[in-house]
């Protein structure tokens, strides 16, 4: 099963983990990124309704992440590359939650996955404490 996982740079005590299973963040992150190449599904649907009309919403820091499994130098470049200061991913996530709540288009995309909401809140819950502590921030997946 997919996991999500943020790490902070530099470390220091440990990362907060997420209370609940991440895969509907992973689900959703990989069609969002999709969505460039023309995707169909509801989580893409979602994701180009957060980044256009009334919302307006810049989706890069959340899709700024990768293969937490690096099987190449290729792979390890790109995840040096994800690093990430934390505000812009708090303040991100911040916004879609808003946007889910304030628009029913978008939670209809959204039925399926019912914990998506409070998996963005609690994502950006972590990437505010990070900007606190004033660390930057690397989201990566695996798929367990």
């Amino acid at each position: 099963m997919p996991a999500l996982h943020v790490e902070f740079e530099p470390p220091g005590g440990s990362p907060e983990a997420f209370a609940r299973d991440t895969a509907p963040l992973v689900y959703f992150l990989s069609f969002a990124f999709a969505a460039r190449y023309g995707a169909q599904h509801e989580l893409t649907k979602a994701a180009l309704l957060l980044r256009s009309g009334a919302h307006k919403i810049d989706l890069k820091p959340l899709l700024t992440f990768a293969d937490r499994e690096a099987e190449d130098e290729t792979d390890r470049r790109e995840l040096d590359r994800v690093w990430q200061e934390a505000r812009p991913l708090a303040d991100c996530c911040r916004h879609v939650v808003a946007a889910i709540d304030a628009d029913a288009a978008i939670r209809e995309q959204l039925r399926d996955f019912p914990t998506l909401r409070d998996l963005f809140e609690e994502l950006g819950d972590i990437a505010a404490t990070a900007a606190e502590r004033g660390v930057r921030v690397r989201v990566t997946y695996t798929m367990d």
